[in-house]
């Protein structure tokens, strides 16, 4: 095996040899977070209930519909303006930092204060926004990181971040042994991203980098916000109607839903953490192919289109991969890690990870419309399946509950990832792509052209 796994090395070109191998550090780091959510994350959610894990999952939902503020859709953009002009990345770095950190307070305030407004009784979550909306600052040190991938050296990365999830995992389990209160684990999800910041910092310098060097420019901020502001509304709305259902199951009231909505939201969040464990994959993907794909666009459109289908025949396949043997096992997947009080998330889970295509061909065709410079049509796209997921949360979740936010999910994504692909003008090759994907013999057998 090992024998064959090094001819393959050896015939792969030295620009492919780093992707796979920044994908295996990548690969690595999210099989280790995801073995340790599966331990650690399912002991906190068993330790907490339905009911306090349904909550902590709202305020972290609540914050999420915010984060794009705080990242304001840069990373992308970085990356590919560090790969086009290296010898600018200290200005590009550091104006990123500081709209990132600005980004970040700017969440934070926002948060604590919509949450306020709109439950201005209830204390506890207050506090946990509060908490959770705070590491949005620390996560502006994720600059860092962008220069990592823009070299395709992710291994710094990884092993900063992952060495900052285990101590905190750590700290979670002594959490569950004290029975520490509900509050106590979003201190620690803020704690674990400003332990990252310290160690992307430490990992940058040791590197032979010098974030000293990093200056902040105006000029270049307005450029950077000029361009990437489409993105900032766009991941808005992106994480509306992504997170926007479990917003909408902690808002009803109970005599609004005729059932407990805390309850309803922890046995749909359990559902949505086994089924998210695997969007790492396609992340991988787009992170480790991005640049690679930026440099065959300036070698040829021929080259160029060949890469792209085979990156969504590849994604396709996987999704396939994983979705048809959760399907099928829900019952035995929740009760085995959840145990009998999430019975109810088994249904969910079979309907809910077949909508795991939005993610991966959302993240493919992201690559395709920022390398492509049509970044405008992430308003159409994310507009509108912001508008049909409230709409349909609206009429399904009062009905039946967290089924009902799991199939206007899976509907949102069918439309938005697939069907506007045919409607939209410049977005036409993605649906082509994905049509040509269909066929799965061929699709596995341009795969396997990449790697001749």
């Amino acid at each position: 095996m090992l024998d064959k796994l090094s001819l393959i090395n050896q015939k792969l070109s030295p620009g492919l040899r780093k992707v796979f191998s920044n994908i295996a550090w990548l690969f690595a780091d999210k099989i280790l977070q995801m073995g340790l959510s599966l331990i650690v994350g399912i002991w906190v959610a068993r330790y907490l209930g339905p009911e306090q894990f349904g909550l902590f999952n709202y305020a972290i939902a609540f914050v999420a519909l915010l984060g794009p503020i705080a990242n304001l859709g840069l990373d992308s953009i970085v990356v590919r303006d560090i790969v086009r002009d290296p010898f600018t990345k200290n200005e590009t770095l550091g104006t990123s930092l500081a709209l990132k950190l600005i980004g970040g307070a700017v969440t934070t305030l926002l948060a604590v204060g919509a949450i306020s407004l709109l439950q201005p009784q209830d204390t506890l979550t207050h506090w946990l926004v509060g908490i959770i909306a705070a590491g949005t600052i620390f996560q502006a040190f994720e600059t860092i990181d962008l220069w990592f991938r823009s070299q395709v050296q992710s291994k710094y990365t990884v092993v900063v971040k992952n060495s900052a999830y285990l101590l905190v995992c750590a700290v979670r389990i002594v959490l569950i042994q004290i029975k520490a209160p509900l509050i106590a684990f979003a201190w620690a999800r803020c704690g674990e991203l400003a332990l990252a910041a310290v160690g992307l910092v430490i990992i940058y310098q040791t590197s032979g980098q010098d974030i000293k060097a990093w200056r902040s420019s105006l000029p270049q901020a307005k450029d950077l916000i000029k361009e990437s502001w489409p993105l900032i509304v766009s991941g808005i709305a992106i994480y509306v109607y992504s997170t926007i259902d479990q917003v909408m199951l902690g808002s009803f009231s109970a005599q609004e839903l005729k059932f407990d909505p805390k309850y309803e939201l922890g046995i749909y969040a359990a559902a949505v953490k086994i089924s998210q464990i695997f969007d790492f994959i396609p992340s991988i993907m787009q992170i480790s192919f991005f640049s690679k794909l930026t440099e065959a666009k300036a070698q040829g459109e021929i080259e160029y289109l060949k890469k792209f289908q085979a990156y969504f025949d590849l994604t396709l396949i996987l999704w396939l991969i994983i979705a048809i043997p959760v399907s099928l096992l829900s019952t035995y997947i929740v009760h085995f890690l959840y145990g009998d009080k999430y019975a109810a998330s088994a249904t969910i889970l079979s309907i809910y990870v077949w909508s795991q295509f939005g993610s991966g061909f959302g993240l493919a065709r992201n690559a395709f419309i920022m390398i492509e410079g049509k970044a405008k049509n992430e308003l159409v796209l994310t507009f509108t399946g912001a508008v049909v997921n409230i709409i349909l949360n609206l009429y399904l979740i009062p009905k039946y509950g967290a089924v009902g936010a799991t199939i206007a999910t899976l509907i949102t994504y069918f439309i938005v990832t697939i069907l506007l692909n045919f409607i939209i003008p410049d977005l036409k090759p993605i649906g082509k792509f994905i049509l040509r994907s269909c066929n799965l013999y061929k699709a596995a057998t341009r795969i396997k052209g990449i790697v001749r």
